[in-house]
């Protein structure tokens, strides 16, 4: 990737990806750059894993604030290392100085093949790295930020900070392990989801849910397990332990047409279907008040996911504004780690006392 932003001026801030989407973070960055009047542009390379954004004019920080949905880190650098040599501490250091004190350290890399075989390396830099830090006093537990050390390949990077006030997993990625018990993979969407939207997996305070198109039952399972009574609706079967041993009632009908006898206080969806269409349907279910809360995938097309995604979250928040009678509404989305080509979103009226 190009690196003349060093000498350049101004901000750099690097937002880690999955693979594949880099050119739809830069078009997400671009557009909340010019929502907090930041002047600057973006630079990609296709299947790196990241983006660099450069603030010409403006402060960067609004963007780390803005709960970007394709960026899993953010990062403001502190300077770039090229071609570093073998005792890289010492090279470093002086950024290190700079930009210190810290809380805690990321040594990360690119969600990429050739970023991954980084994953020993990275182990083995850390022993000699956060005792070093610490005796220097630069690695202090009070302090109000946290230090990244982003590494392209083992020579080559960048060292960037964040703030430790923004929920971030390190290299963005919340590697959660899946119960032999759970009816499927896609359950692990719903706990990152947690972790993601609220910091935690017992964030959750409904009693009733509803969950469309169900089956086998993995996001069931999920809320069924934290003592949430679902009505699990599928025309297809559910995993035979969810109706055994969970408080989970299989309702034989169609994700699109089915009605609840009374409202809940959940409603959850994974379906593959045309992302204008699960859209319609939850927005239906929150401005009918079939729900107060709905979390829900929205598959993404080959091109353009960003603005696709982006003018259906202002649609639903919109309708929500029109109902807000209903609550107080708040919508989060994001591209998560267990997602692949679609985001999940939060949307709720909240009622506030």
């Amino acid at each position: 990737m190009p690196s003349d932003f060093a000498a350049s001026g101004g901000e750099t801030l690097l937002a880690l990806c999955r693979p594949g989407f880099e050119a739809d973070l830069a078009a997400e960055l671009n557009y909340h750059a010019a929502e907090n009047m930041v002047a600057g542009y973006p630079r990609t390379a296709s299947g790196s894993g990241y983006a660099l954004w450069h603030s010409q004019q403006g402060s960067m920080a609004g963007l780390l604030e803005s709960g970007l949905i394709f960026a899993r880190s953010l990062s403001l650098c502190v300077g770039q290392f090229d071609n570093i040599g073998d005792d890289r501490i010492s090279e470093l250091w002086p950024l290190f100085e700079d930009a210190a004190p810290f809380s805690e350290v990321f040594l990360e890399h690119p969600d990429t093949n050739d970023g991954r075989e980084l994953q020993r390396f990275l182990r083995g830099f850390r022993k000699a790295l956060e005792p070093r830090l610490k005796k220097a006093g630069l690695l202090r537990k009070q302090a109000g930020q946290r230090l990244h050390l982003f590494f392209c390949d083992s020579h080559n990077g960048w060292v960037a900070t964040s703030p430790v006030t923004l929920p971030l997993a390190e290299g963005g990625v919340r590697r959660l392990k899946l119960p032999a018990e759970a009816p499927s993979r896609s359950a692990l969407k719903v706990e990152e989801a947690l972790l993601r939207f609220f910091g935690s997996t017992e964030s959750l305070t409904a009693k009733t849910a509803v969950d469309l198109g169900a089956a086998p039952g993995g996001w069931s399972w999920q809320l069924a397990r934290r003592g949430i009574k679902v009505q699990a609706v599928d025309h297809g079967k559910l995993d035979a332990r969810l109706l055994d041993e969970y408080p989970v009632e299989h309702v034989y009908g169609d994700a699109f047409t089915w009605r609840p006898r009374t409202g809940v206080d959940l409603v959850v969806c994974d379906v593959v279907d045309k992302p204008a269409r699960t859209m319609q349907q939850m927005e239906k279910w929150l401005v009918q008040g079939w729900a107060r809360a709905a979390l829900f995938n929205l598959k993404l097309p080959m091109k353009r996911r960003f603005q696709e995604a982006w003018q259906l979250l202002e649609k639903l928040s919109a309708a929500m504004e029109r109902n807000s009678q209903l609550g107080r509404p708040e919508i989060k989305a994001a591209h998560l780690y267990y997602d692949r080509e679609e985001i999940t979103v939060w949307a709720a009226f909240h009622r506030d006392h």
